[in-house]
C-alpha cells in the first residue's frame, strides 16, 4: 500500500480497487448501533486546512473518529499562520507532536508534495489549489460503482469549469485508470486543450453538452468557480446556464439508467437546476455519505490496516 495520497496518479487500478472495496466494507458501519471500529486507536490524525471547507473537513473528521483515531483540527485562521508562520514550520510543529497522518487543504498547488518531505506520517491531499482532490475522485468512483455496478466501460461526462477544478483533474486520472471513458464538456475558455491532453491521452473534449448527453452513463456537473476567475470566461451567467446548465429538459435526454453528480457546493440555477439536483437521478446527497466511507478506507489502509 502507498504511504501518501497526494494525487490520483498515485493510484494504480489494483490499489484504487482495494480502496473502493474497503470503502464498501466501511459503509456497513452506517447500519450499526455503534458506528466505530478500534482500528486506529492511539493514532493521531491532523486536519490541516488553509482554505474554508464544510464537506471535506467534516468528512475526514468523522472518518477518523469512526476508526477511533485522535483528531486535531487545525485552521489557518486564528493560528500562527496569520502571524506569518510558513508551511514548513507548521509541518515541523506537527511532526514534533507525533502526527501519524496529516490531511491538508491548501490554496497552493503542490503543497501536499512539499509537506510529505517534512513529516514522517502519511500525507493526504484534501485539495491543493486548482491541482487535485484525490479523495473526492475516490468517493465519486465509489458512488458510480454503487449505483451502476461498475466503472470499467462507463461513459462519464464532466461538465463546466474544468480549468479551475481540482475535482475534474483527479476524476479524469482515476476514472481512466479504472477503465471509464471520460469526456470534458464546457466552453473553450474553460477547457484548454493542453490541460485535457495532460490529464489523459484518452480523454475527449466537447463544447456541445446536448450532443454528449444521450450517450452518457454519468454526468458530473462542476461548480463555476467565480472566486478564481480574474477574467471574463463567458458572456454572462445566464448565457452559461443556457448552454451548459443541466435543467429538466436536458436531463430527459439522458439514458434511463444515467445518474447526475455534483461535488458541491452547488450554484443552483446556474450549472444545475434545482429540480435536477433534487431528482431521483441525483447522487449528490449519496456522495456526501459515501465520502465518509471512502476516507475511512484511505485512513485505514494508509495507516497500516490490512487488506
Amino acid at each position: 500500500m502507498i504511504k501518501h495520497l497526494r494525487s490520483a496518479a498515485d493510484l494504480d487500478a489494483d490499489t484504487a480497487t482495494l480502496i473502493l472495496d474497503t470503502a464498501a466494507e466501511m459503509a456497513t458501519l452506517a447500519g450499526r448501533e455503534v458506528k466505530k471500529l478500534p482500528t486506529l486507536r492511539g493514532r493521531t490524525v491532523v486536519n490541516l486546512f488553509y482554505e474554508d471547507s464544510t464537506r471535506t473537513r467534516i468528512s475526514f473528521e468523522a472518518a477518523a473518529k469512526r476508526l477511533s483515531a485522535d483528531v486535531i483540527n487545525f485552521s489557518a485562521k486564528g493560528s500562527s499562520v496569520s502571524k506569518g508562520e510558513s508551511l514548513k514550520d507548521t509541518a515541523l510543529t506537527l511532526q514534533a507532536m507525533g502526527a501519524d497522518a496529516v490531511v491538508i487543504r491548501h490554496p497552493a498547488s503542490g503543497a501536499p508534495h512539499r509537506l510529505a518531505s517534512w513529516v514522517d506520517g502519511s500525507v493526504i491531499n484534501a485539495g491543493d489549489g486548482t491541482h487535485e482532490h484525490p479523495t473526492q475522485a475516490l468517493l465519486d468512483a465509489y458512488t458510480m460503482r454503487s449505483r451502476l455496478g461498475k466503472i470499467d466501460g462507463l461513459r462519464v461526462a464532466i461538465v463546466g469549469d474544468v480549468l479551475h477544478s481540482r475535482v475534474a483533474r483527479s476524476n479524469v486520472l482515476l476514472l481512466t485508470t479504472l477503465g471509464a471513458q471520460v469526456t470534458l464538456v464546457g466552453p473553450p475558455t474553460l477547457i484548454p486543450l493542453d490541460v485535457a491532453a495532460a490529464l489523459s491521452a484518452s480523454t475527449k473534449v466537447s463544447y456541445d453538452l446536448d450532443s454528449v448527453l444521450p450517450e452518457a452513463d454519468v454526468v458530473m456537473m462542476l461548480r463555476v468557480q467565480t472566486e478564481r476567475m480574474q477574467d471574463s470566461y463567458f458572456p454572462s451567467a445566464r448565457e452559461y446556464s443556457r448552454r451548459y446548465g443541466l435543467d429538466a429538459p436536458r436531463m430527459r435526454k439522458l439514458p434511463e439508467h444515467a445518474i447526475v453528480m455534483h461535488p458541491g457546493p452547488m450554484n443552483r440555477g446556474m450549472e444545475i437546476a434545482p429540480e435536477v439536483a433534487d431528482s431521483t437521478r441525483s447522487t449528490i446527497v449519496e456522495q456526501v455519505a459515501n465520502g465518509v466511507s471512502a476516507r475511512m478506507a484511505v485512513l485505514y489502509l494508509l495507516l497500516g490496516g490490512k487488506a
